[in-house]
């Protein structure tokens, strides 16, 4: 829409300062009588282009107004949707608009899933841990099946628990492998195997069968995502999480969401009315040049005849 713009703009200059002239005495007869006629186009005789040139400007017009009640609309919606956000926020044990949107359970059912998945966290890494110690590090006789599968080589490190028994945090110890790294410690003592009597049973130097590695990383992996991602879902079901978001943007996006709509839409309010009162006072002038022509062409001569 920015040739049309321009066009207009170009028109409505040009029809001022053609105006500016016409109304000088210094000016040609012809092109003053060309003015009269109420028209530009018609010195050049493109009276067709300026009537398209209008219906552009009244569809310029309509579509920036247009555009100005969708940003009324658009600032309208950002400051109630800022205000919602900030009662919200601000009253979190009173019913308000967004309780319908955005369900919250209490405190004290978020604390208590915490607890869960830091016990559920925990018993995993000593299970991890019990296999470690009891199965894997220790070297069984051939027939202490199903717990002898002729593992050998270096001891396995356990794995450290991120919390201790009172579910605290706890920090790892030295030999201790973090979750964050278990998987990758723990392939490095896997060994090839081949099946003997239905059983697999290492051919190479190992601690852990691939059944065994691939149960004991799936444990691990479980254990790292709740330790990871367990607070986070709890601020999500307390609504933490959402608060210091809406917060975030009530303090830092809304002032300036509000500012720049209401800018935008009172910008295009005063441009569409600035180009619709041209259009009005240009339509206006060129019929009264052109009366104004049609009375001089049939005034009555001295010798009471036409001039």
């Amino acid at each position: 829409m920015a040739l049309p713009a321009r066009l207009v703009r170009v028109a409505l200059l040009l029809l001022v300062a053609l105006s500016f002239c016409a109304g000088t005495h210094h000016a040609p007869r012809e092109f003053r009588k060309a003015l009269d006629s109420g028209s530009v186009a018609s010195i050049f005789g493109l009276k067709f282009l300026v009537n398209i040139l209008v219906v552009i400007g009244w569809i310029l017009v309509t579509a920036t107004f247009i555009l100005c009640g969708v940003f009324l609309l658009l600032h309208n919606v950002v400051g109630d949707t800022c205000v919602s956000m900030d009662e919200w926020v601000a009253h979190p044990t009173e019913y308000t608009a967004l309780d319908d949107i955005i369900p919250c359970v209490d405190p004290t059912t978020a604390n208590e899933t915490l607890t869960r998945t830091r016990d559920v966290t925990s018993q995993l890494v000593n299970l991890v841990n019990q296999v470690i110690t009891n199965v894997s590090n220790r070297n069984f006789p051939a027939a202490a099946t199903p717990f002898y599968y002729n593992q050998s080589g270096p001891l396995m490190p356990t794995l450290c628990n991120p919390f201790t028994a009172d579910l605290s945090n706890r920090t790892c110890t030295r030999g201790e492998v973090t979750l964050e790294n278990a998987t990758q410690v723990f392939r490095s003592f896997e060994c090839q195997t081949k099946t003997v009597s239905g059983a697999e049973i290492c051919s190479t130097v190992g601690r852990l069968t691939p059944r065994i590695f691939g149960q004991m990383a799936a444990g691990v992996n479980v254990s790292l995502g709740l330790y990871q991602y367990g607070p986070f879902l709890v601020q999500l079901q307390d609504c933490t999480f959402v608060r210091d978001t809406f917060t975030n943007i009530s303090q830092n996006y809304c002032p300036g969401l509000e500012m720049h709509s209401k800018w935008v839409y009172i910008g295009l309010v005063l441009v569409s009315t600035a180009v619709m009162l041209s259009l009005i006072f240009w339509v206006i002038y060129a019929r009264e040049r052109r009366h104004r022509v049609y009375n001089k062409q049939h005034k009555p001569g001295p010798m009471g005849g036409n001039a």
